[in-house]
């Protein structure tokens, strides 16, 4: 009877590339054993260890695993993978390319985050490759309807996702007006007002607990008591961490802006703790030395605390950024520091935590409450202990 662990080898085209996938359960042996090889990265989307597909890379998967796993082939190691997960190239007219690429040099020199010039380059390509055999000075408003119409709403795209594609619409109508679509008519839809998820600071101190491994506590502790973005915890470099003045410099952040924040005392045995453990070199989180952390990680690792936590709540790291800027709220922080700590270029986008603050709220009373109080006064019932309405009266 085999008691080796399994491991499967496949062949299938990952992020474009024909790739060997090895797979098997959570095993720190097995784990060892790849990295060795250092030639294996690890997917968090897919739970996978891949890399380029060669025979060689097989026989040294087999070599290496053939004494501590039982190795099953599947048949795709014999052909080369269809490609159907890889997106074929955009049909666009040379011409047209040329105004693209003008384009994106326009939204450069207007000095653009990467981001967004990635954001808007995709929806202009997009919306190009749709109207390509219509010339650019006959393109109208109604083209830009079918184009939401027929792209947009069957891929499912989100409210805000077609705001982008609108703001991006009108860049490239200034930068080149040689349409017929008219600006002042394009609209964008209205933004949907959804409220952020909050954790109660119970919970908040449920996930921490839960989270075994020191790096990644330290680091949703740290995501939560300076109520970081994911992409300033992944810049955050050891040099912007003034312990002594107990600050955290946020460079370059969201509108290329600097901002200090509160660097927490209790999150200080836990940040010495964590650096003499893993001796991060350049960044708060580094994967590998000197490398940024991923983001998926972060996400990856979060999702495995709140399931521990029994936390049933969709929870992402700005759930954690949320979560702070509500607690300071509640815990009788003035709006404008809050705006101040968090970033906000504009009061109104911190405003919205006064919808979801319970500090307020909990003072106003359920007309049912006042109800069953008036009745049980009336009817010289006890009104210290709180009403039921399950209770016969």
């Amino acid at each position: 009877m085999n008691t080796l662990p399994d491991i499967v080898l496949k062949r299938v085209y990952y992020k474009k590339v024909d790739s060997l996938i090895v797979i098997f359960k959570y095993d720190n042996r097995l784990i060892a054993a790849i990295k060795q090889t250092n030639l294996f990265l690890w997917s968090v989307s897919k739970k996978y260890w891949h890399c380029g597909f060669s025979d060689s890379r097989v026989q040294l998967i087999k070599n290496s695993f053939r004494s501590i796993a039982h190795i099953i082939e599947t048949p795709s190691l014999l052909k080369v993978p269809e490609n159907n997960g890889v997106r074929k190239g955009r049909v666009i007219s040379e011409d047209n390319k040329k105004i693209i690429r003008a384009y994106v040099s326009y939204l450069k020199g207007k000095r653009y985050s990467e981001s967004t010039i990635k954001t808007y380059f995709t929806f202009i390509a997009d919306f190009f490759e749709y109207v390509n055999d219509i010339p650019i000075q006959n393109i109208k408003n109604r083209d830009v309807e079918r184009f939401i119409e027929n792209v947009f709403v069957p891929r499912k795209y989100s409210i805000s996702t077609h705001r982008q594609f609108i703001s991006a619409l009108k860049l490239f109508i200034a930068f080149n007006p040689q349409t017929q679509i008219e600006n002042l008519t394009l609209t964008r839809p209205k933004r949907s007002k959804f409220l952020p998820t909050v954790l109660s600071k119970e919970e908040v101190i449920d996930i921490l607990r839960c989270t075994k491994n020191l790096k990644h506590r330290a680091i949703l502790a740290l995501i939560y008591s300076a109520g970081l973005r994911i992409s300033e915890l992944i810049n955050l470099r050891l040099n912007h961490i003034d312990i002594d003045r107990r600050q955290i410099i946020v460079k370059n952040s969201k509108g290329r802006k600097d901002r200090n924040v509160i660097l927490a005392e209790s999150f200080i045995p836990v940040l010495f703790n964590y650096i003499t453990t893993y001796k991060p070199v350049v960044f708060f989180a580094e994967g590998k030395p000197k490398q940024k952390y991923s983001p998926e990680s972060v996400r990856a690792f979060l999702k495995r605390s709140c399931k521990a936590a029994k936390i049933t709540k969709t929870v992402t790291p700005h759930t954690l950024r949320h979560s702070y800027a509500t607690h300071l709220l509640e815990n009788g922080i003035d709006l404008r520091y809050i705006q101040e700590l968090l970033g906000h270029s504009k009061p109104e986008t911190t405003m919205i935590y006064t919808h979801v603050s319970k500090k307020d709220l909990l003072k106003i009373e359920s007309p049912l409450d006042v109800a069953l109080k008036s009745m049980m006064a009336n009817d010289n019932i006890n009104t210290n202990k709180t009403p039921r309405i399950s209770e016969n009266y």
